[in-house]
This record gives C-alpha cells, sequence and structure tokens, in this order.
C-alpha cells in the first residue's frame, strides 16, 4: 500500500509539472502573440543613395521602426549605398526576388513600366504639395496599378526634389546654350530634352558622374542639387542652372509575390510606417532643394535660376520629350498627365 501511495504521488508531481510546463507554455505563446503578432521573417532592402541624402535617412528610419515595431520579428537587412546592387541592377533584381525591396528612381523603372517616365516629361510639376496630393489620388493609383502588373508593389513615392543642370563649360540661361555639349543624363525621356536643346545626352549612374565630369568625359550632368552637394559637383562644374524641369521621384518597391505571400499583419505594419516615412520625406524635399542649391552657391558654383516668364520657351523647345512619352505610353499616358494638368 505504501509502495502503491509513492507512485501514485509521483505520477501526481509528473502530471502536475506537465501540465504546468503545458500552460506556462501556452501563456509565452500568447503574451507574444499579444506583444508582437508578427511572424519571424527576414527582408533585405536595397539602395544606391548616398547615406546624408534625406531619402536614404527616411529609408533608414523606415527599416529602423519596422523592426522596433514588431518587436525584432521582421528583420530588415539594409544594404545602402550601392552595397549589394548598382541602381541598374536593382530593378530586375526586384522583380526576380533577388532582393525582396529596393529603392531606385522613377525613370530607371521607366524601362519596364513606361508609365512611370511621367516625372521626366518636361514642366508637368512645379509644385511640392501638389504633386504629394496627386500621388495620393487616382494618379498615384494608376502608377501602382501598373507596377504591380509588371510584379514589383510600391510601399513608398519618396521625394526626391527637382532635377537642375550643372556644367562647366558656361551658363545656361537658354535652351540655345545647351548646343554641342555632352550632357549626363538620367533617362530616356530626359535624353530626349537634352536632345531636343542641341546637346547629346550620355547615360551612366550617378556613382560615376564626378569621374566623368573631372576627366571631361561629360561637360555637364542633370540630377537634383541634394545629389550634387553630396556628389561633390562643384569641385568639377562651375555653373548650375535652376529650372525645375522634372520631380524626381525614388520608389520603394517589394518583389510582388513576396509581399503577397506576407501576413496581413506584416503587410499592414509595412504599409503603415512606409505611409509615415514617406510625409517625412515629403516634407523635407522643398527645404532640402533650396538648403543644397545655396550651399552650391556658397562653395563657388555660379546659379542662374530661370525665370518663370522665361520657363515656356524652355518647354515648348522640350516638346520631342513629351511626344516621346506619348509615343511610349499611349492613351495610359495621356490619362496622367490630364490628372496632373
Amino acid at each position: 500500500m505504501k509502495k502503491l501511495w509513492k507512485t501514485l504521488s509521483f505520477i501526481t508531481i509528473v502530471t502536475l509539472l506537465l501540465s504546468a510546463c503545458s500552460s506556462s507554455d501556452g501563456e509565452t505563446k500568447a503574451v507574444s502573440s499579444d506583444v508582437k503578432g508578427f511572424e519571424e521573417t527576414t527582408i533585405r532592402l536595397a539602395y544606391n543613395l548616398p547615406a546624408d541624402h534625406h531619402v536614404a535617412i527616411g529609408i533608414e528610419q523606415f527599416a529602423k521602426d519596422v523592426m522596433e515595431k514588431s518587436g525584432g520579428a521582421i528583420k530588415m537587412q539594409v544594404y545602402p549605398s550601392g552595397q549589394l546592387l548598382t541602381d541598374k541592377e536593382m530593378n530586375q533584381s526586384i522583380l526576380t526576388g533577388g532582393v525582396e525591396m529596393g529603392v531606385n528612381s522613377s525613370t530607371l523603372w521607366a524601362s519596364t513600366v513606361p508609365v512611370m517616365g511621367v516625372f521626366d516629361v518636361p514642366y508637368v510639376f512645379n509644385d511640392y504639395e501638389k504633386t504629394g496630393e496627386a500621388l495620393n489620388g487616382e494618379f498615384g493609383d494608376k502608377l501602382r496599378t501598373a507596377m504591380e502588373d509588371k510584379g514589383a508593389k510600391v510601399l513608398m513615392f519618396a521625394d526626391y526634389g527637382f532635377a537642375q543642370f550643372a556644367n562647366n563649360k558656361r551658363p545656361l540661361k537658354s535652351p540655345e546654350d545647351f548646343k554641342g555639349l555632352k550632357i549626363r543624363s538620367i533617362g530616356d525621356i530626359p535624353s530626349e530634352m537634352i536632345k531636343a536643346y542641341g546637346a547629346s545626352p550620355v547615360f551612366m549612374g550617378g556613382g560615376e558622374v564626378y569621374m566623368a565630369l573631372q576627366r571631361n568625359t561629360v561637360d555637364g550632368a542633370t540630377s537634383g542639387t541634394t545629389a550634387m552637394v553630396q556628389r561633390k559637383y562643384d569641385e568639377v562644374t562651375k555653373y548650375l542652372t535652376i529650372n525645375n524641369y522634372a520631380y524626381l521621384e525614388f520608389i520603394l518597391a517589394v518583389n510582388k509575390k513576396f509581399w503577397d505571400d506576407l501576413p496581413v499583419e506584416t503587410q499592414n505594419l509595412l504599409t503603415e510606417t512606409a505611409q509615415e516615412t514617406e510625409k517625412w520625406i515629403r516634407d523635407k524635399a522643398k527645404s532640402e532643394d533650396e538648403k543644397t542649391a545655396k550651399e552650391l552657391e556658397d562653395r563657388g558654383m555660379e546659379v542662374y535660376k530661370v525665370p518663370e516668364e522665361d520657363l515656356e520657351e524652355w518647354k515648348e523647345a522640350a516638346k520631342p520629350a513629351w511626344d516621346a512619352f506619348l509615343n511610349n505610353t499611349g492613351e495610359a499616358g495621356n490619362e496622367l498627365l490630364d490628372l496632373v494638368q
């Protein structure tokens, strides 16, 4: 009897311990679910901008916020400044799943999704706030749909700012002044405008421009003043022309298949955090444009701002670029231009 009692006591103790462990595991999982609510996943995010550009700063903060809000369940592996992919390699890698997320210019996306070239159509956009309103409406929805049709989801439109011209030959005070120059271009539509102005476009990535200007491979380049400061254009060019011919957008895009396979909770977190970051970047774009243009002038560049009354001449001379965009996009391109004009 005594032996039986010991046996029953042992069984009871073991049962209680197992029950307690089971209860403890269940409570741990419940707490974990309540606090995090996210499945563990790793997302690689690549971009090619200088680390101190306001878009890059925003992207880095986005990654940190996602990890923090998910309690570390979502691990963001960020590869900045072209460490993983060049801007020329980025889009294909996103579409094939070589990387889950990437940031690249709308200009470079236009070769795959032609309507994304709308930001490069000369003198379509002239206001920071109105561009943001358009992107948050039907205009932006049409662009998002076009990207998804190709296999990439737009998570964020990151406002880079307006595009300008720098060169080391002469002040560019009218389209006529471009004749005979070799100008670094950023895409097909800007190249059409450069040709229409009488210059020769030369396409190259942002990281190649400084040396090309230094070696006189090109006479000038188009970019935003934010990048001109960070890439030290003032050391290799003398003249800056402010004509705001294009409003450059960078896109945080996600491989569509990867996105569709993510849990809804993860999708919601990424979307909400991207919206917060998008607003911060948009608010910075105007002040950064103004600050960096002044900085280039302080560093010794001769700055010419095209008077508003002269812009019609620049726009008229750039008509071949409009035609090229519409030839590439047809009715879809017409609809987009109608929405923003």
